[in-house]
C-alpha cells in the first residue's frame, strides 16, 4: 500500500516506495473501543440497571422497572448503531489509468473507476450536522461527483486533497 491515512493522530504514512502512478490511500474511523470492550461496557449497564429497577419493584415501586428496560432498549439502539459504523472505510487508489474508490458504510458498499485524464479533486466549503462551514473533498469526473475523506480532520483532509491532487497529475504526465 502507498499511504494510509486515519482519522486524529492515526496518520501513518506507509514507507514503502511506489511508483507515483501506483497510489493508495485507506481512511478509517477512529473506532476507540472494540467490540468485547462494547459488550463488557453494555452488560455493565444491564446489570446495574436491572439491579436498580428489580430493587424499586420489591420496595413496591414496580413501574421503576419498565422504564429501565426502556433506558436499555435505547442504549442497545446507540451500541447497535455504532457496531454497524465501526468498520466502515474508504479506499481511494490511483493505478494506472483509473483512479478507484471504493467506499464502505454500513452492510453498503459502492465501488467507482474514474479515469484519470478527466478526474479533478476539488475543495468545497459544506455546512455539516454542526452548522459548522466545514471543507470537504470532492472527486469529480464528468457528472460523478464523490465526496471522500469524511472521517478525516480538517486539516488531513487539506494534506490528502493535496497528495490526490499531485498523484492524478503523475498519473496522468504518465500515460
Amino acid at each position: 500500500m502507498g499511504r494510509v491515512i486515519a482519522p486524529q493522530d492515526n496518520f501513518t504514512r506507509s514507507q514503502t516506495v511506489m511508483p507515483a502512478a501506483a497510489r493508495t490511500w485507506v481512511i478509517k474511523r477512529n473506532c476507540s473501543a472494540t467490540p468485547r470492550q462494547l459488550a463488557l461496557v453494555f452488560g455493565s449497564i444491564i446489570a446495574l440497571s436491572m439491579a436498580f429497577g428489580i430493587a424499586f419493584a420489591v420496595l413496591g415501586l414496580w413501574l421503576v422497572l419498565p422504564f429501565a428496560g426502556l433506558e436499555l432498549a435505547a442504549v442497545a439502539a446507540a451500541f447497535f448503531v455504532y457496531a454497524r459504523h465501526a468498520a466502515d472505510y474508504e479506499r481511494i487508489q490511483v493505478c494506472g489509468p483509473a483512479l478507484e474508490i471504493e467506499q464502505v458504510r454500513g452492510p453498503r458498499r459502492q465501488t467507482w473507476s474514474l479515469p484519470v485524464a478527466w478526474t479533478r479533486v476539488e475543495s468545497e466549503t459544506t455546512r455539516g450536522r454542526s452548522m459548522r462551514a466545514t471543507r470537504c473533498v470532492v472527486v469529480a469526473s464528468g457528472a460523478t461527483r464523490i465526496e471522500v475523506g469524511n472521517d478525516l480532520t480538517e486539516a488531513r483532509r487539506v494534506v490528502f486533497a493535496r497528495e490526490l491532487r499531485h498523484a492524478l497529475r503523475a498519473a496522468t504526465s504518465v500515460a
